[in-house]
């Protein structure tokens, strides 16, 4: 039996596809910078591209995609922030063919994770407000890790699966725009180690990366 939550992401997704189809209009889609020119040194982690296959591609959609680890430089070895933390940017320039954003609690339960607990929480003030994110325990066998996502849309931040689809559906009404992002920011949690330093070094991160994402995806 499909969850309420299911349903009505789904009614969402059907709500907001007929009003772009009616609307029949052409994406205002603003200039921004490659994707694959994030900086590679963030903080004390410096990246590495991991490919996504054609598989998951094909999944993916219709986007633009980065997927990059970021170890911890060699000074930082050693310190609670000695543990790599994986960058997942999914960018949609338009989302009025059908395609859509894939939420993580759909695709993270077909990749055979298990969630724990969720929540969410904020990260520092870039713009003078804070930024709230969401936030999950995952585990699939004996791994388990820290997850940071939400979504960004035209300046926002947004934790909220449901919010997110419906400022895509008011913003294709008001600005000709469907554009907007996932970012997903994962972190292991070591056997033995405290979840809570496991969340702190995922939100450290997060906390250097975020101002920097306006240039790759638009206000």
């Amino acid at each position: 039996m499909k969850s309420p939550k299911f349903i009505l992401v789904c009614m969402l997704l059907l709500a907001a596809a007929f009003v772009l189809h009616a609307r029949g209009d052409v994406d205002r889609v603003p200039h921004s910078e490659p994707l694959d020119e994030m900086p590679r040194n963030i903080g004390v982690w410096s990246g590495t591209d991991i490919p996504l296959d054609a598989e998951v591609l094909a999944v993916l959609g219709k986007g633009v995609f980065l997927n990059r680890d970021y170890s911890p430089l060699e000074a930082a070895r050693g310190s609670a922030d000695a543990a790599p933390v994986g960058l997942f940017i999914g960018y949609f320039p338009t989302q009025r063919t059908g395609q859509s954003i894939h939420s993580p609690q759909n695709c993270l339960p077909g990749a055979g994770w298990v969630f724990e607990s969720s929540g969410v929480t904020q990260l520092n003030a870039s713009e003078g407000k804070p930024v709230e994110v969401g936030e999950y325990i995952i585990s699939n066998g004996t791994s388990r890790a820290e997850v940071l996502y939400w979504y960004r849309s035209h300046g926002r931040s947004i934790a909220n699966d449901y919010k997110a689809k419906l400022y895509t559906l008011a913003d294709s009404i008001r600005y000709s725009r469907t554009d907007a992002a996932l970012v997903r920011v994962v972190t292991p949690v070591a056997l033995g180690e405290p979840p809570a330093r496991a969340h702190q070094r995922a939100v450290d991160f997060a906390n250097h990366m975020e101002p920097l994402l306006p240039a790759f995806i638009p206000n």
